[in-house]
């Protein structure tokens, strides 16, 4: 999961480590930290609590709310667009907000019902570091979203409203002049690609550094929104839980610490990162739900057999209170995850994003549950199936098929995008690049697949296997042999209710489809092209791209 530093995001190897975590009002003790630095301190102005950091930052929050009203850094303000603060989800109602300080810390904590909120600010740093406690669905806090100034930062990135003034879906998918779609959905990313997300002039840097995520849902591959511009102005976005193609339930519980971050140009200090980031000066403020280092436990496994060394692994832990993640080492697929929340975990291995193997562990705080080499049965894998044919590869994506990359920053309608229909020919070389990674009922449903079996496989039946990684609207695929043969309708898998082939995301629940077609389907001459034709099948959806459709993994032809 290495990466490089791009001028927007910043890509470390992940591993999740550290106390994320959340809190009461009071500070206990004094903190150990930095000295303090000149001017460090706070003060109330009669509607805000305004915190100097010392170094080159000074921000207000509400005292009637808990939002950030402003946020000046080297004497700009950035805090603020169309009118708007820097809140909890859509801003929270009259809140109770308090401020103490101890050491070199001082903390602001917000109540309002039973969300907590906190904003941490240590001596000489240019950072804010924020918590959110959402103990229940009575409110609705999805988010923490930092509004940025319009004019201060330039940014065309495909997640950015910017320069994009005609809606072409709901009120959230944008199209240019050109052609070209946008959208604050589109981020390109999963979570476990970027530590930050952010803008920079290059002598200025506005970041969020994310969570560890330990109480979002949907795993390390989740997309969500991350950031957007539109001519009002930007925002950055730290999701504390996103209903959009979302497999797994709310989880609550504490979230953080995650880091409004100053830099002079660059990416935020690695020390930041979810995987590096230590907060024992947080242990003793009191935050609600707030569990230290100590109290958290590792897990960590002496190797993976039956890997494909030709795809990375990573292996997660998941039950109803959290999530964490890792990456499974190429040369022998060791893996560690730390900072573990003490309880009992489904453990899963995925092969790209395709769960191949899962069980059960169990974390304690303050040890390390050490686990034996795992071993993938060869039948867990559908690549290592023998086929007479296949399309695409058994990895939990729709990789490699057509316009698979461009699906995760742009529309489908989007100019880019190569023909949606097309047919495809097995031996042509182009198998995959030309099948379309979606296929929608009102759009490329009927796609046609050519080829030739030998007499010995034509006089044979055979399993057909389709894998999609999710749908919308229940689309799912129904199929045809030489117009002679044709599926039941099969039953809809469980998938996200939610749009997701027009916001950005493929991923949802990944599921095989199996087709027994009998000899009699086949035809008997080998020279001619047996032809399989997938249809889309669904009593919902509209129309277009909006119409049922589904992702495709792979599919083949089993010998």
């Amino acid at each position: 999961m290495s990466g490089s530093t791009d001028r927007s995001v910043r890509r470390r190897t992940f591993v999740l480590g550290t106390a994320a975590a959340a809190g009461s009002a009071a500070l206990a003790g004094p903190l150990a930290g930095t000295a303090s630095a000149a001017g460090f301190g706070w003060s109330d102005d009669g509607s805000n609590y305004v915190v100097d950091t010392g170094a080159n930052l000074v921000l207000k929050v509400s005292k009637t709310n808990g939002d950030l009203t402003s946020l000046v850094y080297r004497g700009t303000e950035y805090q603020g667009y169309g009118g708007k603060n820097s809140h909890v989800e859509s801003g929270l109602g009259t809140s109770t907000v308090t401020i103490a300080q101890s050491g070199s810390t001082i903390l602001i904590s917000v109540a309002y019902g039973t969300l907590k909120h906190y904003y941490a600010a240590r001596s000489g740093e240019n950072n804010v570091y924020l918590w959110t406690n959402k103990a229940d669905a009575s409110v609705s806090a999805t988010r923490y979203i930092v509004r940025v100034k319009a004019g201060l930062f330039l940014n065309d990135e495909p997640d950015s409203y910017t320069y994009a003034p005609t809606t072409i879906e709901a009120s959230d998918v944008f199209e240019k002049s050109d052609g070209q779609t946008r959208s604050k959905h589109y981020s390109k990313l999963r979570v476990m690609d970027y530590d930050s997300i952010g803008w920079t002039t290059g002598g200025v840097g506005l970041w969020i550094v994310r969570s560890n995520h330990e109480k979002a849902s949907g795993g390390p591959f989740y997309r969500s929104l991350l950031r957007h511009q539109s001519a009002d102005g930007g925002g950055l976005y730290e999701i504390l839980y996103y209903g959009e193609n979302q497999t797994e339930a709310e989880r609550f519980g504490l979230q953080g610490p995650y880091v409004i971050a100053f830099t002079e140009g660059g990416a935020p200090s690695s020390s930041l990162s979810p995987g590096t980031l230590t907060t024992s000066w947080a242990d003793s403020l009191g935050i609600s739900g707030y569990v230290p280092a100590s109290g958290r436990g590792r897990v960590a496994g002496v190797g993976i057999s039956g890997r494909d060394t030709a795809y990375a692994y990573t292996v997660g832990l998941a039950n109803s209170a959290a999530q964490y993640w890792g990456s499974a080492r190429s040369s022998d697929g060791y893996f560690s995850v730390a900072g573990v929340l003490p309880g009992a975990y489904t453990l899963t291995v995925y092969k790209g994003e395709l769960a191949v193997y899962s069980t059960s562990t169990t974390v304690s705080a303050g040890t390390t549950t050490t686990l034996n080499t795992i071993t993938i049965p060869s039948t867990n894998d559908p690549g290592n199936a023998t086929a007479i044919w296949r399309i695409g590869d058994w990895n939990g994506t729709p990789s490699g098929f057509k316009n698979a990359d461009l699906m995760t920053y742009a529309h489908p309608s989007d100019v880019r995008a190569a023909s949606w229909t097309g047919n495809v020919v097995i031996g042509s070389g182009t198998e995959t690049s030309a099948f379309p990674c979606y296929i929608w009922k009102d759009v490329n449903s009927g796609l046609l697949v050519y080829f030739r079996l030998t007499a010995a496989q034509a006089a044979a039946a055979h399993t057909l296997r389709i894998g999609v990684t999710t749908a919308y609207a229940n689309g799912r695929p129904q199929v045809v042999v030489n117009d002679s043969w044709t599926s039941s309708i099969p039953s809809p898998p469980a998938q996200p209710s939610t749009r997701s082939l027009t916001v950005g995301s493929y991923r949802g629940n990944n599921y095989t489809f199996t087709y027994s077609v009998p000899a009699s389907a086949w035809l008997t001459d080998t020279s001619q092209y047996n032809v399989l034709k997938i249809n889309v099948v669904s009593g919902s959806g509209t129309t277009g791209f909006l119409s049922a459709g589904t992702s495709v993994d792979a599919l083949d032809l089993l010998a």
